[in-house]
C-alpha cells in the first residue's frame, strides 16, 4: 500500500488550479501503483470543475480538473479530463466549483464525509429556497467503487491520511471565501450571509437570480 507522511505537504494552489490539480493527479496515479489491484480492472477517477474563476481557466487551459485511471494494468493521470477516461466505468464527477471549493480544503475521515455532504444539502437548499427553483450545481452519476480501489484511496484516512486529506494539505485557500459565514468543516452558510453576500455567492456559483 501507498504510505506518505502527511507532515511533508504543503499548499501548492487554490482548488481546481493547474497546479493542485497536478498534485492530486500525480498522487492519485501513486496511490494505484502502490496498490494490490487485479490486472483485470479497468477504473478511472475524474472531477470537472463547472463555472470555475477566470484565473483558474485559459485558452491554453480551458478545463478545470483532473483525473487518474488504470486500464489494462497501466495507470496514468493528470491536469484536464480527457474524453477517453469519461468512457470507463468509475467516480467521474462534474460539479460546480464555488459549491465545493471552500470544504474541500477540510481533513477528515468517514464521519466528517458523510457531515460535509449533509451541510452541502443544506446549502443546496437554501438556495433553491431563495431564487425559487431547485438548483442542480452537479454531481456524480452512477459512480463505481470497487472494493480494492476503496481501499486503495482510503488507506490511512481515519488518521488523516488518504487521497482527500493529501488534496485538501495542497489546496491553498481561495478569496472568494474569507468573509463568507461557514461551518467548521468549511461549508458556506447561505441562511448566515447578509443579502450581499447570497447575491454574491449565487453570481460565483453562476445562478440566474
Amino acid at each position: 500500500m501507498f504510505q506518505i507522511d502527511m507532515d511533508t505537504l504543503v499548499e501548492v494552489g487554490e482548488f481546481g488550479s493547474e497546479a493542485w490539480c497536478r498534485g492530486c493527479a500525480d498522487y492519485g496515479v501513486q496511490i494505484l501503483q502502490a496498490a494490490d489491484i487485479p490486472d483485470d480492472l479497468s477504473w478511472a477517477f475524474s472531477e470537472f470543475y463547472t463555472d470555475p474563476p477566470e484565473r483558474m481557466v485559459s485558452s491554453q487551459r480551458p478545463v478545470s480538473g483532473y483525473y487518474f485511471m488504470i486500464e489494462n494494468g497501466r495507470v496514468s493521470g493528470g491536469d484536464g479530463v480527457p474524453e477517453r477516461v469519461l468512457e470507463v466505468p468509475g467516480f467521474h464527477a462534474k460539479i460546480n466549483w464555488a459549491y465545493i471549493c471552500n470544504q474541500s480544503r477540510t481533513k477528515y475521515g468517514s464521519a466528517g464525509q458523510r457531515q460535509r455532504s449533509e451541510e452541502e444539502r443544506i446549502l443546496l437548499s437554501d438556495m433553491s429556497k431563495h431564487v425559487g427553483r431547485e438548483l442542480n450545481l452537479g454531481g456524480v452519476p452512477n459512480p463505481v467503487w470497487p472494493g480494492p480501489i476503496v481501499a486503495a484511496l482510503s488507506e490511512g484516512a481515519e488518521d488523516g491520511a488518504g487521497l482527500h486529506n493529501i488534496a485538501a494539505s495542497m489546496q491553498s485557500p481561495s478569496p472568494e471565501f474569507s468573509d463568507l459565514p461557514v461551518t467548521d468543516l468549511g461549508v458556506p452558510i447561505f441562511s448566515k450571509m447578509s443579502e450581499d453576500q447570497q447575491q454574491q455567492f449565487l453570481t460565483l456559483c453562476a445562478i440566474d437570480h
